[in-house]
């Protein structure tokens, strides 16, 4: 494992030359700012919502790899006082399906910050969010000397098809889009890594209703206390060293943890399995959006009669998604 993470930050380095700083402003960023990590292409439709939602949580700084976007996305992000942007036409597989260019960054200016390293359809929901910023999330982890926060990936969908809501640049993505799954999932340990792999699911019961193993994983740990000897080894789905894979309680127990919000599901989401599957630049020769992209053939609705209308977090806390631990 130590070989492996060596090699995780040998290829960070080696693909760091692929980055082409476009805006560089972090100098600005303070010793105890939380960062904002992601890699985007071809977002600036959700992107005005997504920074807003992580300003209101209390992110401080965002730092964005735009890879080859022709949409406006390099304008957008560059036009943001509070933006470090680079830019990349490089492969996004060759990358490690971009956890290298992350990996860099994270060591380059994460060392010592908590940092959120999330996609621009993700949005993190952790106990007393709506009370509560960001940092007493980060003040209570660091007084509790936990270094990694795990949360779960919860579908969003519309009820009907996907395309019958238009969304509007800059729109809360959950007004239509609040319907989800409450049960439907499965878990397992990785013995290998430690961390637990979770399956299910809308995308799990109507994409892959055939080989639900074959489904997306939902685990994801998007909020670690930095240390430049960390590394990202598959998306956020785990970590080296391994111990930052521990967000769970194996003794019958319950660790804090959160949910991310996945806005996947709106009347973009045809065009984009298409744009995917053509660039084919995702894990498995993008196999996951070849089912998407054959799957919307049929124009398929993810509502169902056992879906559930989202709330707050404290109704995922009683469905068991999530939970406040010991945090009072």
């Amino acid at each position: 494992m130590r070989l492996l993470r060596k090699r995780q930050v040998i290829r960070a380095w080696r693909k760091s030359r692929e980055l082409l700083a476009v805006q560089d402003l972090t100098d600005r960023i303070r010793s105890d700012d939380i960062l904002l990590m992601s890699t985007v292409h071809n977002e600036k439709i959700r992107l005005p919502y997504f920074l807003n939602y992580y300003r209101d949580l209390g992110v401080n700084h965002f730092l964005i790899v735009d890879n080859d976007s022709t949409d406006g996305t390099e304008a957008y992000l560059s036009n943001q006082s509070d933006v470090s942007l680079w830019y990349t036409s490089a492969s996004y597989k060759r990358a490690n399906f971009g956890v290298d260019w992350m990996n860099w960054l994270h060591r380059t200016y994460g060392d010592g910050h908590w940092t959120l390293t999330v996609d621009p359809d993700e949005f993190f929901v952790y106990p007393f969010c709506d009370t509560r910023s960001i940092r007493a999330l980060t003040d209570w982890l660091d007084n509790s000397a936990i270094r990694s926060f795990g949360a779960m990936l919860l579908d969003m969908y519309p009820k009907g098809q996907l395309d019958e809501q238009p969304y509007e640049e800059g729109q809360n993505p959950f007004e239509f889009a609040h319907w989800f799954d409450s049960g439907n999932y499965t878990q397992k340990k990785n013995r290998e890594f430690g961390n637990l792999w979770i399956q299910g699911g809308p995308r799990s019961r109507v994409f892959f209703r055939d080989k639900p193993k074959k489904a997306p994983a939902l685990n994801k740990i998007p909020l670690v206390k930095w240390n430049k000897k960390y590394s990202y080894v598959s998306s956020t789905h785990m970590l080296l060293p391994r111990g930052l894979n521990h967000v769970y309680d194996e003794w019958g127990g319950e660790m804090a943890s959160g949910i991310l919000l996945h806005a996947k599901f709106l009347d973009t989401f045809a065009a984009k399995a298409r744009e995917e599957m053509a660039r084919s630049q995702h894990y498995a020769a993008s196999a996951e959006y070849m089912a998407y992209a054959d799957g919307i053939k049929s124009q398929p609705e993810l509502w169902c009669k056992f879906s559930e209308k989202y709330i707050n977090w404290r109704q995922l806390e009683i469905l068991g998604l999530m939970s406040k631990g010991n945090w009072a």
